[in-house]
This record gives structure tokens, sequence and C-alpha cells, in this order.
């Protein structure tokens, strides 16, 4: 395998779709009356960080859905976790649900450990609420950092990519993941398209993050199949703008 090789042929393949769908979006753009493809694969950005040798934005968070058999979780119903609640929420407008979304959790960590918010976000990162804490407290407590880590993802640039196969492990969907998630993560290996020192990323409690450069922990530390990116291309070629 020549990694530098294949790199190149990754963010080649995503100038391809950003040709294809009209360039990358910004969840704060999103809605769900877009029309998503009903199953897919997402790429994030991270703003303000490019690979030396191109220029392109560097991917800092790849991610799927439907990989259980039996799922009917859509690519926008995943994205909308992301983005968490809207202005119409009564109660947290603009905030989230960092226990649904592993993605708000760990930027919300980041936060957490930068700005030393242990105290004043004691649970954040628990789960589930404790058992001796009331959960709408516990909510209200958490809004401002749910709101600062909206903020922080619907400013996100993202690209996704129409892979419509059965739910499953073993689908196309997970496969891409899976190795994709493992080219572009500089664990334990040679750094590729270092990340800039300030990179909140850089603050995550996970070790994979921190040494990755991506936030994602899961394949992180996993070698990869080249022949992914051949599945990759194919899916490119069929996605169309929202």
């Amino acid at each position: 395998m020549d990694r530098s090789a294949d790199l190149d042929r990754l963010y080649a393949l995503f100038g391809r779709l950003e040709e294809r769908v009209g360039g990358a979006r910004r969840l704060a753009d999103c809605t769900g009356y877009m029309d998503w493809p009903d199953r897919g694969l997402y790429v994030f950005f991270a703003p303000g960080e490019s690979r030396a040798s191109s220029g392109q934005r560097r991917v800092t968070r790849v991610g799927t859905h439907a990989v259980s058999a039996g799922s009917s979780t859509t690519l926008w119903d995943r994205l909308k976790q992301h983005y968490g609640t809207g202005p119409g929420s009564s109660a947290h407008p603009h905030g989230g649900n960092h226990r649904g979304s592993v993605y708000r959790r760990r930027v919300g960590e980041a936060f957490v450990e930068r700005y030393g918010l242990h105290e004043r976000y004691p649970d954040w990162g628990a789960t589930s609420v404790p058992d001796d804490r009331d959960r709408s407290e516990v909510r209200d407590e958490e809004y401002p950092l749910e709101r600062r880590v909206s903020a922080f993802l619907r400013d996100q640039p993202f690209l996704w990519v129409d892979l419509d196969d059965e739910p499953g492990p073993d689908s196309d969907r997970a496969y891409v993941e899976r190795n994709l998630v493992a080219l572009v993560s500089n664990y334990d290996r040679r750094p590729r398209d270092p990340r800039r020192s300030d990179w909140l990323g850089g603050y995550a409690r996970s070790a994979k993050i921190r040494a990755s450069g991506l936030w994602n922990v899961e394949h992180a530390d996993e070698s990869y199949d080249p022949a992914f990116l051949d599945t990759l291309a194919a899916a490119v070629e069929r996605t169309t703008p929202p």
C-alpha cells in the first residue's frame, strides 16, 4: 500500500464529489426537507485546516448509520442528531442531546477539557443521566454547552455519499467508513496532513482522537483495504445534490 497515493486519490474523489453536489454544505444551512439519500456516508472537514499538498480542507470526522441489521435510521436522521434542536424547541432552542450523538459528546468533552469546565458540567459524557440526578435539571445545566457544541458542529463543512444498501455490519457503508477512517488516521503512524496545534480535538479525552486527528475512535488504529476507494468512487458517481 502507498498511503500517500491513496490519500491523494481519496481527496481527488472528494473534489469530484463537490463538483457533483455543488459544493460542501454546513448543517446550519440544511433541513430535513432537502432531498437526502435514504442511506449514505458523511464526511466533515475542519474549517481553517487544509492539506499541505493541495490546499483542500482536511477530513476531521467520518460517519454513517444503519449498520445494524434491521435499522431504519436514515442519513438525515443521523445528521439531525449532530445538528441538535432547532429554533422552535421550547425548552432548549439550538441545543441538542449529546447522549444521542457521540460526535456531540466528544466535542463537548474537548470543550470541557480545554476550558476547565469539569465542575460546571460534571455529568457530561455519561451515557445516561445518573440515577440520583433529576433529568430535566441536568438538561438545563448542560444546555449552555449543548448550544456551544451545536454552533461548532453546524459550522463544519461536510459532504455526503449515496450508499444505499441493506443495513448491516457488512454493508458498503460500514466497509467504506471503516477503511476511510483507517486511511486518514494518523494514529501510531507517520503523520499525513498534520493537524493545527489549536485543533479542538487535541483536547479530547480519547488518546485515539488526539493522535489520529479525527473525531473518530473506532477503526482509528486499524489498517485499511485500498479497494474501498473503488466502492467509494462508484458511490460518488451516484450522488446528486439534495
